[in-house]
């Protein structure tokens, strides 16, 4: 179980992130990656010095390794993170499975810890906006083997790759939600219909107040290393996290914590 509230981060009722990210879609309803250049710059932040001393403090936080060895570095590609889009849910024509949300790179420590750093493209360029532990965005990247869209389900922590028209599971959370076989999209979008139609923005159960989750249960709070700032960040992993919110209105009811350090 990884521990820190999943939820990201990229929408326009925050203000703060650049409006290109939203709903960028192929023909075929589904989200473009960011570009080479995007991603190199994604890439070129969650490198930065300033993240680097952050992830050595990230690593260090239980005293398993003194900061000054944890010695961290970027493995592997950086990839675009997408989450399940609520136009999809609601059944809006042309909407795409999933929405592309920010970019993770992956980080290891010098005693093989990971973290995975989320960079997110703001008002101001690329940013660092939450680091957290594991690597279960490159991890499931890497395991579609760049075929097809990898997203992700927030409510329920589940991953999945859509690929020849099916949306295929990729850890037990899916295959439990889609079996193992996966589904077509057309069925998995009346699945996450009747699981979360009547709860986005606007809805009775929106109106109620119950936003936080399920039943009204808020989402459980974040748990967060000592505060750390990266000079230069705008968005806060908590913005983000209400960020989430806002796209997916009471739908987001994450059951699922990470560790994470909040940055800005």
């Amino acid at each position: 179980m990884r521990t820190a509230v999943m939820a990201l981060a990229v929408t326009a009722a925050l203000g703060v992130l650049a409006p290109a990210t939203a709903h960028a879609a192929t023909a075929a309803g589904l989200p473009a990656p960011f570009t080479a250049a995007d991603t190199a710059q994604a890439r070129e932040a969650a490198s930065a010095p300033a993240t680097l001393r952050t992830l050595s403090r990230f690593f260090a936080r239980d005293g398993s390794i003194a900061q000054n060895a944890a010695r961290p570095r970027l493995v592997g590609p950086s990839v675009t993170v997408s989450f399940l889009d609520p136009g999809f849910v609601a059944g809006r024509p042309g909407a795409p499975v999933a929405d592309r949300q920010f970019v993770a790179s992956k980080a290891v420590s010098s005693d093989g810890q990971v973290a995975s750093v989320w960079t997110a493209r703001t008002a101001k360029g690329w940013k660092v906006v939450d680091i957290a532990t594991g690597g279960d965005e490159t991890d499931y990247a890497a395991e579609a083997h760049g075929l097809g869209t990898v997203f992700k389900e927030p409510q329920i922590d589940a991953w999945y790759v859509v690929r020849g028209g099916r949306v295929l599971p990729l850890d037990p959370d899916a295959r439990r939600a889609v079996g193992d076989g996966g589904v077509t999209l057309a069925a998995y979008q009346h699945l996450v219909h009747a699981k979360y139609g009547d709860k986005l923005p606007g809805s009775a159960y929106d109106r109620a107040g119950k936003g936080g989750g399920y039943g009204g249960t808020a989402a459980p709070p974040r748990a967060s290393a000592a505060p750390t700032t990266i000079p230069g960040a705008v968005v806060t992993a908590s913005a983000a996290t209400a960020a989430a919110a806002a796209l997916l209105g009471t739908c987001l009811g994450v059951r699922r914590l990470r560790r994470s350090r909040r940055v800005g």
